[in-house]
């Protein structure tokens, strides 16, 4: 059965060759005597999308197969906009629950804000029907310009509010935080890289400017890429003219060099990068040119390692293959990708090894596989084959880390008891907090809402756990106070609270420190 997927998955590809091989000629053969004289009736279609699974994890972890039906929702992302009426929302309690109604969007147009309580919709009752994700996206997304009547149900509200909300193009940031982090230094953090990043990004370097801005740390951590044209842009930014940005390179594709130019926004003035175990791809071309060239200081811990490059191919029923056709490689010669010579699943769970094997507390455990060595421009040794090692180790500390914390995460218990907190209390907490630094000083997470995650964690089934409650208790008042902050302002209000006492990642502690010492900064540019 597995040669039989293999042959499918190859046949799936005939019709692009003009002149099919003889290899395919003879899977043709063999499909046809299938439709023909196997035993009982096969769904063609069915079995050839599974052999093309098949196929490509013969070929490596990021050539992916991507059904018609999904192609929309996967590329969405990247597009940096869809169709619908502009929510963020969370299921409290069976009821769909607005977070936030997305600026200038159809939502807001129309008077929708954060804590309204969404219950009917086009006279459909929604609340307490067990409704999921996915059923909400289905009734509120659609074209732009058809319209959807919502019921709401507003705290200090006794009837019923009905809105007609016009639907339309909405933005999907990717951009999610920009603030003055010290004196002159400003914080910008970017979660990926769509088609619309170098204009977020290069809006906000401008607002930053305005605000004082001299030095600048970029925030990628966790950030999982995404398009190769935006890393490239954003590198522009912060190297001179004619410099190597990434070179790719292919069995079939020529290399092709790509240079900055002279027209970037923040070729002066002191830049730190932070990256972790989730930044890749893209995130991994911004960071490895900006050492290579020794423009910044790269703060945190060794980047993902994917140095694959992927080109969408269409297949005849309208869905598609990412399908990797070069190598990308850093201006000092670098190839950031890791080993997937163990296989796919080996792969997918090589992060969770680093943190088994003491890679994520200890820089001492780093081990690349790829121990030829490679030049910066001020020729110091940095290596390839896995990643990118930052030039300052920041641990993480996992002694407040617990199951019971782990559950009241996934199960979104601090979420809930973050936005029914807000819900009771919006009016008092901004009389009381005049602006998102006045909270991170002043709010303390206190006993009420302790039982709140309690009385939450009950209703869930989550056992109680006295350890594991007293140990991660930092980390649960923490998450609670972001999440309270962000309910009150915005996600650039999440993460100041996030990365200013942060107990078990101090990676933004170190990158002010580094960013603000012209001395640390020279020398560690400078040595290795």
């Amino acid at each position: 059965m597995k040669k039989l997927l293999f042959a499918l998955a190859v046949l799936a590809a005939v019709p692009a060759f003009s002149q099919p091989t003889p290899a395919a000629t003879k899977l043709q053969a063999l499909l046809y005597q299938i439709d023909h004289m196997y035993v009982d009736s096969v769904d063609d279609n069915k079995l050839v999308e599974k052999a093309i699974v098949a196929m490509l994890a013969e070929l490596d972890p990021h050539s992916v197969y991507i059904p018609k039906e999904d192609l929309e929702e996967v590329n969405e992302p990247l597009k940096g906009n869809f169709e619908g009426v502009g929510i963020q929302f969370n299921i409290v309690r069976d009821t769909i629950y607005v977070v936030d109604a997305i600026a200038s969007g159809p939502s807001e147009r129309v008077g929708i804000r954060a804590g309204d309580r969404i219950i009917t919709v086009d006279s459909q009752t929604v609340a307490g029907t067990g409704v999921k994700n996915a059923d909400v996206i289905r009734l509120l997304r659609g074209p732009k310009g058809t319209k959807v009547n919502v019921g709401i149900v507003r705290h200090g509200e006794d009837a019923i509010l009905e809105f007609t909300i016009t639907r339309d193009k909405i933005p999907i940031y990717s951009v999610e935080a920009a603030y003055m982090a010290a004196p002159d230094v400003g914080y910008i953090k970017v979660s990926r890289f769509g088609a619309t990043t170098t204009k977020e990004f290069s809006d906000k370097l401008d607002e930053l400017r305005k605000q004082g801005m001299k030095d600048l740390v970029l925030d990628l951590q966790g950030n999982g890429g995404g398009y190769l044209r935006s890393a490239i842009e954003m590198a522009d930014q912060f190297l001179g003219d004619r410099k190597l940005i990434v070179y790719t390179d292919g069995r079939t594709t020529p290399r092709e060099d790509t240079h900055a130019t002279e027209g970037g926004k923040f070729k002066k003035g002191r830049l730190v990068v932070m990256i972790d175990e989730g930044s890749a791809s893209a995130s991994e071309i911004v960071s490895g040119a900006v050492q290579d060239w020794d423009r910044g200081v790269v703060v945190g811990r060794r980047s993902f390692g994917k140095g694959l490059v992927q080109r969408p191919v269409m297949l005849p029923d309208g869905s598609a293959v990412r399908l990797t056709v070069s190598r990308y490689f850093t201006p000092s010669g670098r190839c950031i990708q890791k080993s997937y010579a163990d296989g796919v699943e080996a792969y997918r769970h090589e992060r969770m090894d680093r943190l088994r094997e003491g890679e994520l507390t200890s820089a001492d455990s780093i081990h690349l596989q790829d121990t030829v060595k490679y030049f910066t421009n001020n020729k110091r040794v940095v290596y390839g084959g896995g990643g990118i090692v930052p030039d300052v180790f920041v641990p993480i500390d996992t002694t407040l880390s617990s199951a019971w914390f782990g559950q009241l995460v996934r199960k979104g218990i601090t979420n809930t008891a973050g936005i029914n907190y807000v819900d009771k209390n919006r009016a008092a907490l901004l009389r009381s907090y005049k602006d998102v630094d006045a909270f991170r000083k002043n709010f303390v997470v206190g006993p009420d809402l302790d039982e709140a995650i309690r009385q939450l964690a009950e209703e869930a089934k989550i056992e109680p756990d006295s350890a594991g409650m007293a140990r991660s208790k930092p980390l649960v008042d923490l998450r609670l106070k972001a999440l309270i902050a962000r309910d009150l302002w915005n996600t650039s209000a999440y993460w100041q609270i996030i990365n200013a006492d942060n107990p078990v990642d101090r990676s933004y502690d170190e990158a002010l420190r580094v960013i603000t010492d012209p001395e640390l900064q020279r020398t560690t540019l400078a040595e290795r």
